[in-house]
Parts: structure tokens; sequence; C-alpha cells
């Protein structure tokens, strides 16, 4: 099914510049995936956190999305849990906890998949707003 967050995902360059798929997105919910590749570990051999972050905020752009009126973030935060490893397979899964007014706030766990069950690398936590009619859209 196609929906607003779809659409905007296949004109995310950034995002899927970096492998990043989008599994599925509906009613306030969306799966993402990304492989980690030799050019996102750092100087530590371990995944960079901008890419874990990128990886959720793109999971959590598109669960805010699914409802139809264009929606940006309002803010952002992350918690490292695990570090990332090169050739991790990342699943990002983000829910919507509520919306009020042209507010809300979703929750996004990553997890890598791995041949014991998933483990979480980062929780995420976004705040989303609703552009109205006379702001500038994107």
């Amino acid at each position: 099914m196609t929906n607003a967050a779809h659409t905007m995902f296949a004109a995310d360059e950034a995002s899927r510049a970096l492998g990043i798929e989008l599994a599925e997105a509906s009613d306030g919910r969306a799966v993402a995936t990304m492989k980690i590749t030799r050019e996102m570990v750092n100087g530590h051999d371990i995944a960079h956190g901008g890419y874990v972050f990128l990886l959720a905020d793109t999971a959590f752009a598109c669960a805010c999305n699914t409802h139809g009126p264009v929606t940006v973030a309002a803010g952002a935060e992350i918690s490292f849990v695990a570090a990332g490893r090169l050739g991790d397979h990342l699943v990002a899964t983000a829910t919507e906890r509520t919306r009020y007014g042209r507010n809300g706030i979703y929750d996004v766990t990553v997890h890598r998949e791995t041949p014991g069950g998933p483990e979480v690398v980062a929780e995420f936590r976004g705040r989303s707003r609703v552009l109205s009619a006379k702001q500038d859209r994107p």
C-alpha cells in the first residue's frame, strides 16, 4: 500500500544513497533497514553513531508521514545501547506514541539481526510537527 510516507521516501536521496530500505509504513508505524558497510565504520571500528541516528530518523520520518500532511522533525534524541559492527543488518522500527494538535511523539528501536534473535543497538525518541498551510513546504 502506497501512502505519503512511501512517496516521501521515494524522493529521499540521502537515505536511499546509504542503502536504507523502507520495509513498511502505515498507520503511524514504519520499519527501515540498513546494512553497515566499511564506509560507515569509524576509527574505533564500530558503526558511526551518525549513521545509526540517520536510520532511526528515516524510520521516524516515514512513521509520522503515514497520516498524510507534511510532517517534519521538531527534535530527537538517541541513546546508543550497543555498538553496531561492520556487516550488521540493522532494523529500525518506529511506533507512534501519541499525536496532539499538530505534534507527535514517536519511539524508534534500532536492532541488529543475529542468529540468536534481535539485539538492541539504540533507542530513539522523535518529536514531530505537521507543517501548517502558511509555512513553506519542502
